[in-house]
């Protein structure tokens, strides 16, 4: 019943704000064309379709409206226009009440609430579609905050993720720009995302995994978590105390040197990305906060790590030589990069794919590069590829995205801030160690504890091989195996004794110059 009764909610949110209008005009069949005349019949609109999308979403809850701010992400698929809307998109809902804080709470730990704080604030500071913040103080004075996740939100998931699914089934057999957008494959992704969410665990892990990482940096405060108090339905964390970074004028009394913290956004950003291959992504000014404590005086303050962002070796290496490639202009490199990634067919042409590049990258060297955006740039590389068949990595959307929130706030901290200037260095200093004998040294090490437990199991492995080898071949065959087994190994002892005569002969003629004074 509550299947049917939402289904026809979002029908009639879809009719409300015309959506079924902007469905049918992607359609080129006559009888869909003659329908959306009648269903237009009556009806009008004042607001763009970006628009009259964003409100139907957030007519249809919470769940909907995560859903929009995960399809923003996906510029490779969306117009721009709607991608910008979406954006917009609030993650704010009504707090559930405190009496249901605190059962869950009990329900998880197994005790009283009073047993496991000193006092529990029933007023939650901060409330979204998954799970709502109360700040408490532990038992030995140790203020905390506690994540407690929205009661039932598993069964509402569920259903609506139900529906997506189906309603993104009739957009693709109906509608060719619809298939273009796959829609089935971005309600799977929001699925894997929901879920990931749902389980503050992971979250709690996330946040650990950072905090190690920025160790040592002294530019970003991680929440210590408090493990004995963690659990998939409620976590708890070192309160943290800072102005939102959005309050510029109530950091510049407090004395913050702003355009200092829009380097060193950037900073901690390419660390994340460049160095550790693990960022935080979602680094809207909500989730950022500036400390104005006095042992930890400017620095950024990290919350809400449900959506972490991981890079392999391949993908930073991708991202390091594209980057340099558009600042040198050299768009054939650029083109050369995608192919060999694998993310385009390998029959596209180079020429033809260098020659969209340059169309995409150069109309931005007609501007100071303080005024370049790398996540437009980013954004627009992702859309022309389209055309040829590229397949966008989700993690490179994932970042992407997060780079336009980091030039968005480094920009509203400082106008003037080059964001190349920033990224540069680090950019050089990961090209750098990646090639020449500091990369061979660090790769050697990291493959040593393999070699020392390979080494003594080779006479194991030979003797294996060769018991195999008589099973399967003549005793002709193992012979001459042998053989060859013996020749080589006789070479390879000549070549260590000459090397041993080699070295002993430069020790001796050595040591006679030393003491008796030939040479230099």
């Amino acid at each position: 019943m509550r299947f049917v009764s939402r289904l026809l909610v979002i029908l009639w949110t879809v009719w409300r704000f015309g959506l079924d209008d902007l469905a049918l005009s992607g359609l080129r069949r006559r009888r869909f064309q003659l329908l959306r005349r009648l269903t237009r019949f009556g009806r009008s609109w004042q607001e763009p379709r970006g628009v009259r999308l964003r409100l139907a979403l957030e007519h249809l809850g919470p769940i909907f409206v995560k859903f929009g701010q995960v399809l923003s992400t996906r510029r490779d698929l969306l117009p721009n226009d709607v991608a910008l809307e979406l954006a917009k998109l609030q993650d704010r809902v009504p707090p559930f009440p405190a009496a249901q804080s605190r059962e869950m709470i009990e329900r998880a730990f197994g005790r009283p609430l009073e047993e496991l704080f000193a006092s529990f604030d029933a007023e939650p500071v901060a409330s979204a579609s998954i799970a709502q913040v109360h700040f408490a103080t532990l038992k030995d004075g140790r203020e905390v905050a506690v994540k407690v996740l929205r009661p039932g939100m598993l069964d509402v998931i569920d259903d609506d993720l139900s529906l997506m699914r189906r309603l993104a089934v009739w957009i693709e057999r109906f509608s060719a720009d619809g298939r273009r957008l796959k829609p089935r494959e971005v309600v799977a992704e929001f699925d894997t995302y929901l879920h990931d969410e749902l389980d503050l665990v992971r979250e709690a892990a996330n946040a650990a995994q950072l905090r190690r990482n920025m160790d040592g940096l002294d530019l970003v405060l991680v929440p210590e978590m408090h493990w004995e108090l963690c659990s998939s339905e409620v976590i708890v964390m070192e309160r943290m105390k800072g102005v939102p970074i959005s309050q510029r004028a109530r950091l510049e009394a407090a004395g913050i040197d702003v355009k200092k913290l829009a380097r060193d956004g950037v900073t901690i950003f390419f660390t994340q990305v460049f160095r550790d291959g693990f960022f935080h992504a979602d680094m809207h000014p909500g989730n950022i906060q500036v400390s104005v404590e006095p042992g930890t005086f400017g620095r950024y303050v990290a919350l809400d790590f449900g959506i972490i962002g991981t890079l392999t070796e391949v993908d930073k290496d991708y991202l390091a030589q594209n980057f340099i490639a558009f600042f040198q202009r050299d768009y054939k490199r650029v083109a050369e990069l995608h192919i060999a990634s694998g993310w385009v067919p390998p029959e596209t042409r180079v020429d033809a794919l260098e020659s969209a590049v340059r169309a995409v990258c150069e109309p931005h060297f007609d501007r100071p590069l303080k005024d370049i955006s790398l996540g437009q740039v980013l954004m627009r590389l992702f859309q022309t590829s389209r055309r040829f068949n590229v397949e966008i990595q989700p993690q490179l959307v994932l970042l992407q995205k997060t780079l336009l929130n980091v030039e968005g706030l480094g920009r509203e901290l400082d106008p003037e801030l080059d964001l190349w200037a920033t990224a540069k260095p680090f950019l050089e200093r990961w090209m750098n160690e990646q090639v020449g004998w500091p990369a061979l040294n660090k790769q050697l090490m990291k493959e040593a504890p393999r070699f020392a437990q390979l080494i003594p199991e080779l006479p194991r492995l030979l003797h294996d091989a060769l018991k195999a080898q008589a099973a399967r071949g003549s005793d002709a065959q193992l012979r001459a195996l042998v053989q060859e087994l013996r020749s080589t190994n006789r070479m390879l002892s000549g070549l260590i004794w000459v090397g041993i005569g080699f070295g002993l002969g430069v020790l001796l003629a050595w040591l006679a110059a030393r003491f008796l004074g030939i040479g230099p």
